[in-house]
C-alpha cells in the first residue's frame, strides 16, 4: 500500500509564512508528479501547484509569486513553501500523487488526509 501523509499545517497570520510537507511511504520505485490541492468550506477543491518527476512546476494564479512547490524524489517527499499568506488561503491543504509505480502496481492516483492552513489575526 501506499499512503500520504501531510503536515505542517497550522495557524499563521496574514504576510507570514508556513511550510508544508507531504511524505509518501510504500515500496515506490517512482511517482510521476505531485501536487498540493486545497478546499475551503463550500468550496472546490481546487489545485495550488504541482510538479513532475523532472522538477516542471505549475501554480495557479492566485498563488504564482508567493507560493513554492518542491520535491525530494529520494524521500518521496513534496513540500509547499507558502508566504505572504492571505486569510484567502485557509482552507484544508491535500497531498496528491499520480503514476505512482511500485512493485506490485501502479496507483493512478493517491490522496493524502489533509492539513488545515488558517490565516487569521
Amino acid at each position: 500500500q501506499v499512503h500520504l501523509v501531510e503536515s505542517g499545517g497550522g495557524l499563521v497570520q496574514p504576510g507570514g509564512s508556513l511550510r508544508l510537507s507531504c511524505a509518501a511511504s510504500g515500496s515506490i520505485f517512482i511517482i510521476n508528479d505531485m501536487g498540493w490541492y486545497r478546499q475551503a468550506p463550500g468550496k472546490q477543491r481546487e489545485l495550488v501547484a504541482t510538479i513532475t518527476s523532472g522538477g516542471s512546476t505549475n501554480y495557479a494564479d492566485s498563488v504564482k509569486g508567493r507560493f513554492t512547490i518542491s520535491r525530494d524524489n529520494a524521500k518521496n517527499t513534496v513540500y509547499l513553501q507558502m508566504n505572504s499568506l492571505k486569510p484567502e488561503d485557509t482552507a484544508v491543504y491535500y497531498c496528491n500523487a499520480r503514476g505512482v509505480v511500485t512493485a506490485s502496481r501502479t496507483y493512478p492516483g493517491v490522496w493524502g488526509q489533509g492539513t488545515l492552513v488558517t490565516v487569521s489575526s
